[in-house]
């Protein structure tokens, strides 16, 4: 397809429409607007509702369709979805059927970007195994942009990157599932039942992230979860000339592992040690297993002093259980990415030889079951305190759990929560929001919810 461009010019007969007007498409709609392309504009959300954006858009010559009928009589020449919105879509559907060109702003950019790309996708640790990926690039001198389901578009920015820059991008089932080519370097964390809300099953959840390796060639790099029977499994199909392992309890021929606290390195099993795991500032087990993720993709690429910089200086990512303060003596950590029963489970292993526990949990859930967390709340949390949609399947999950000591409070709202657990919390104790759950049913998005958690524990007095 060539450069960014080149990219706009082809669609400069077209009529584009852009579904979605969050974060990931908003850089996308203000490029097609700048270069003077016919743009569509079709959000769910009302005009009031969009705000200033949607008057920005308009005055720049966008068409705008929102509101519930907003995929009604869809018809445009190019379609860009939101990753949220499945291609199996009945409106999609028809418009392909019509001959429009269904894509996305990750599929494009991978299109076009000028240079190597490392991606990263799995059920949990995606987000700081991008993270470190980036970090570690940066401080062994490279020039790194990060992006993808992190957060942070790309596509706007193609024409900044240059032939030895490198990406690095996080990428989600939603983004995944449609995608027809592969990084140069893709690696998976681990797989588990995930948006079962939203996928049809779990094949469907474990075809869709397959995609991040699928298309690789024999140049290419993939890195796999050794520990994960999915992820295991997947190196059986992977077309990509260097396949790497990473391990927390086995030696690798060529990968990375964890071996009596130390991590090492083995190429054909010529083995090197990478550092000590005890230089890892980030709490938890699972922060090492992204440790080694994220050198196994950098193999060979940076110096072992890159790695170990990284380790001893890297605080981690917000949301993702950030510390956010201690008062009279009890520590308030904030996990609001933990949108998955396993991820809460990640994150209270992680602090559970810390403090005695107060859980926060809940929110609207994925169609997970709860049974694994429910067991490890009553073996490791001192109080559960439950909020949200979800709050009675998290209940019961506990209730059926092999019985232990636990005091369960239920709240009225997000707020209350926060201020019951507080109460509950003595000097010692850490608070952890961790809620097993997605925020939809009260917040936009994980990152409101977290942002919430830190306002109101940030006003405790």
């Amino acid at each position: 397809m060539g450069d960014l461009k080149s990219f706009l010019n082809s669609l400069k007969s077209k009529c584009v429409a852009v579904i979605g007007a969050g974060i990931s498409n908003t850089p996308l709609i203000e490029l097609l607007l700048e270069a003077k392309i016919d743009t569509i504009v079709c959000d769910k959300r009302s005009y009031e509702e969009l705000g200033e954006a949607a008057k920005r858009f308009e005055e720049q010559g966008a068409k705008l369709i929102l509101g519930d009928g907003y995929l009604n009589d869809l018809e445009a020449d190019v379609i860009f979805r939101t990753p949220g919105l499945m291609p199996t879509n009945t409106a999609l559907k028809k418009a392909a059927e019509k001959g429009a060109d269904l894509t996305s702003e990750m599929e494009v950019f991978f299109d076009i970007c000028p240079c190597k790309i490392i991606a990263v996708t799995g059920s949990d640790g995606k987000t700081t195994t991008t993270s470190l990926i980036a970090e570690i690039l940066k401080n062994d001198g490279k020039t790194v942009h990060i992006g993808g389901n992190i957060g942070i578009p790309l596509l706007n920015r193609a024409d900044e990157m240059h032939p030895d820059d490198i990406a690095v991008i996080e990428l989600s089932s939603f983004q995944l599932i449609t995608m027809q080519k592969s990084p140069n370097t893709a690696v998976v964390t681990n797989l588990s039942p995930n948006h079962l809300d939203i996928h049809n099953d779990m094949d469907e959840y474990v075809e869709a992230k397959s995609n991040i390796f699928i298309y690789q060639t024999q140049a290419d790099r993939a890195v796999f979860n050794l520990d994960n029977e999915i992820t295991r499994n997947y190196a059986k199909r992977a077309p990509a000339g260097e396949i790497f392992f990473f391990s927390m309890h086995t030696k690798v021929k060529n990968g990375v592992f964890l071996e009596n606290g130390t991590i090492y390195e083995s190429r054909n099993d010529d083995i090197s040690v990478v550092m000590q795991a005890r230089d890892i500032i980030l709490p938890g087990e699972h922060n090492i297993e992204n440790y080694l993720a994220a050198c196994a993709a950098v193999s060979g690429s940076v110096s072992y002093d890159s790695i170990r910089k990284t380790a001893r200086t890297f605080r981690g990512v917000e949301h993702r259980l950030e510390f956010v303060r201690e008062l009279r003596g009890v520590k308030y950590y904030n996990d609001s990415i933990a949108s998955s029963p396993s991820r809460a489970i990640a994150g209270i292993r992680a602090l559970r030889k810390q403090g005695d526990l107060i859980l926060i949990a809940g929110g609207k859930d994925k169609g997970i079951p709860f049974g694994e967390f429910g067991t490890e709340v009553m073996e490791n949390v001192k109080t559960l305190v439950l909020t949200g949609a979800a709050a009675h399947l998290i209940h019961t999950a506990v209730e059926n759990a092999p019985p232990k000591k636990l005091k369960v409070i239920q709240s009225k709202d997000f707020e209350d929560a926060v201020l019951k657990a507080s109460s509950a919390a003595e000097e010692g104790d850490i608070v952890l929001l961790s809620p097993a759950c997605t925020s939809f049913d009260i917040f936009k998005n994980f990152e409101e919810r977290g942002n919430t958690f830190k306002d109101i524990v940030n006003r405790l007095v």
